[in-house]
């Protein structure tokens, strides 16, 4: 009887060491993921944020940056909107390797700098595809999903409501 259990503990070893590799660790065994590039070098992304969508291409530069053919210190005034851009440039350590040009529309210019920054991102994940982590974490690849509730009728706003006057 010893000498079943024996035999029962090498199957459950043979079992554990031949088992079959998951889709995801073939992926990995594959090679170093490739940049994503058109025929000018450049790599590509689409940004949205409220309801401003940009559309950016970023390549190797002096860091100049370029929206809707304005460079960024003009069409952004408030400092905080052009630090706003640079921020996924400066979390992957990349602060003036990358030359942007973006176009933008709808939306004000809150939502257009933010949508930018976004797209940024993406581009850049596109271009250097070992950056992806150092971006997830700064939270630089998720979409802003935030957008102006609706006005309902009956009401002022979407939730303020008229003035109420009981006599």
């Amino acid at each position: 009887m010893v000498e079943n259990k024996m035999d029962l503990s090498s199957l459950k070893k043979e079992v554990i060491v031949t088992k079959p590799a998951t889709s995801k660790t073939a992926e990995v065994a594959e090679g170093p993921l490739k940049p994503k590039l058109d025929k000018q070098g450049r790599a590509y992304a689409t940004g949205r944020r409220k309801d401003s969508v940009a559309r950016v291409w970023i390549k190797p530069g002096k860091g100049i940056i370029t929206v809707n053919k304005r460079e960024f210190e003009n069409y952004f005034g408030r400092p905080t909107l052009r630090m706003v851009l640079n921020q996924p440039f400066v979390a992957a350590g990349r602060k003036g390797n990358y030359d942007v040009v973006c176009t933008v529309k709808g939306g004000g210019l809150s939502g257009q700098a933010g949508a930018i920054r976004f797209g940024i991102s993406r581009a850049l994940i596109n271009f250097e595809p070992e950056l992806r982590k150092a971006l997830k974490v700064g939270g630089f690849l998720t979409r802003d999903s935030r957008v102006v509730e609706r006005k309902k009728y009956g009401r002022k706003k979407a939730r303020k409501s008229f003035q109420f006057s009981k006599r």
